[in-house]
């Protein structure tokens, strides 16, 4: 069978955009340009514009575009072995496992699957399976996001993502974020567990008050609930440390994983203490492409990059650095409410509609994120140039002036 001339390479964004039009479904809101390279903290389009951004991957770019270790463990992987199932041993997936859960600090055991969404209903399905079938009730938080599956929606604490397809899964209570009275008034004897960001990302960077995660701790300890952090988007260095509970010195049971974990590559993972990992016995869960041969590799060689450039002190400088421009920028601008910033997660929530500010730094060339309507939502690579930094902060600054 021959190609057929639509398969053939465009150069036009437009082409491309129509052929969208016509044969892909309309679930996702796009901005009108086809990106065809990556390099860096650089996308390019199909017509040769260069874009610095400032979003990477939605945040799964922690690397980067193209990060050059990533491309070159994927391209030696995929010459070797690409997918074997998981009645199989290899390599790269016992290697992976090994690498992280010996930087918890607390040790853990390894469960891959390919997505965020994947590894919430992996540990929604472990907890329940630990508290057995009188204890399944899971506390999480408003402005939560868990993903997009029943399961990790039903979790997410934002009834605009459950409208049209309710009834949500059975089980789940909401309460405020921060909030240590609420979940403790909410615990009762059909609990199993908390769930929650340390960080909340999609919510609009939302950080814990003090005490928080410590006070949630000692309610697990006391009722025996299982703790679990939804680190899809803080984990992987992205806040100055392997995994952002450890800017608490908090030991959760459960963890899960996704995003940088494999420098753009897809990959997911959960890692839980010993007692909670048992309950996952054969035939209880799997994932058909999980743990992968290929996102092992590439996971591998993320982790290389970041220990071997010193990239967690790096994130901590970033943080350093986006915190003067931003408040500089706030000292001149009445439109920025408040700064929260942890690592390379930043959030900055204005007075007014963030999309025409996301449209004006488009507009320059600059790729930002607006969530909640309000809050600027950037998660910059960890290999962000100090240059790269004032260019994107210029930009920012003018669409608000602007």
């Amino acid at each position: 069978m021959g190609i057929p001339e639509s398969d053939t390479l465009m150069t036009h964004s437009q082409e491309i955009i129509d052929l969208y039009s016509r044969h892909v479904i309309g679930n996702y809101t796009r901005y009108p340009v086809c990106l065809v390279r990556g390099e860096g903290s650089y996308v390019w389009d199909a017509e040769g514009n260069r874009y610095l951004d400032f979003f990477p991957g939605w945040g799964c770019g922690l690397l980067g575009h193209c990060p050059p270790q990533v491309v070159e463990a994927v391209r030696e992987q995929v010459g070797t072995l690409i997918h074997v199932p998981n009645t199989w041993y290899t390599e790269p997936q016992g290697r992976l496992a090994e690498a992280l859960a010996q930087r918890t600090g607390w040790g853990g055991q390894c469960f891959f699957c390919n997505s965020g969404t994947e590894a919430n209903e992996a540990v929604i399905k472990m907890a329940r399976l630990w508290g057995g079938p009188e204890r399944y009730k899971i506390i999480t938080m408003y402005n939560s996001f868990h993903g997009r599956t029943m399961g990790a929606l039903s979790a997410t604490g934002q009834p605009k993502y459950h409208q049209g397809v309710e009834p949500m899964l059975a089980g789940f209570v909401h309460v405020p974020f921060g909030d240590l009275d609420a979940v403790a008034r909410h615990i009762d004897s059909e609990t199993a567990a908390i769930m929650l960001e340390p960080i909340q990302g999609e919510g609009g960077i939302n950080l814990p008050p003090a005490g928080y995660l410590e006070g949630l701790r000692q309610l697990a300890d006391k009722h025996r609930l299982m703790l679990i952090f939804d680190e899809v988007q803080t984990g992987m260095g992205r806040t100055g440390h392997w995994y952002a509970h450890q800017d608490w010195a908090i030991v959760p049971d459960a963890v899960t994983l996704a995003k940088a974990l494999a420098g753009g590559v897809a990959c997911g993972g959960l890692i839980a203490r010993p007692e909670f990992a048992a309950k996952l016995r054969p035939g209880t869960h799997a994932a058909t492409f999980g743990g992968n041969p290929l996102a092992c590799a590439a996971a591998l060689a993320t982790i290389e990059t970041i220990e071997q450039q010193g990239l967690l002190e790096r994130a901590r400088q970033l943080e350093q650095q986006f915190r003067q421009r931003f408040e500089a920028m706030r000292a001149r601008s009445p439109l920025i409410k408040e700064i929260r910033i942890k690592g390379v997660m930043i959030g900055v929530e204005l007075t007014t509609d963030g999309a025409p500010v996301v449209a004006s730094c488009l507009e320059k060339k600059l790729l930002v994120n607006c969530t909640h309507g309000t809050v600027l939502r950037l998660l910059p690579s960890l290999l962000l140039s100090d240059a790269e930094l004032n260019e994107g902060c210029d930009i920012i600054e003018e669409a608000l002036t602007r």
